[in-house]
């Protein structure tokens, strides 16, 4: 990942855990200044986005292929 050019001022990232209704767990939400990541509920292994990416996706609903 490239070096970020925006910054948490505390902490360094935040993680929010996802839950489901019956009380299980969907998956880790983790943001960070430079990136978004994704950890389904088992997995060892956060997927991620630069933040960059992950803007672009917002505004157009197309994913950055790279």
């Amino acid at each position: 990942m490239p070096a970020s050019t925006n910054e948490f001022w505390e902490p360094e990232s935040y993680d929010h855990v996802i839950g489901v209704k019956n009380g299980g767990k969907l998956g880790t939400l983790r943001v960070k200044p430079s990136s978004i990541l994704w950890k389904p509920a088992g997995a060892q292994k956060f997927y991620s986005k630069s933040l960059d990416d992950f803007i672009v996706w917002m505004r157009t609903g197309t994913l950055v292929k790279k």
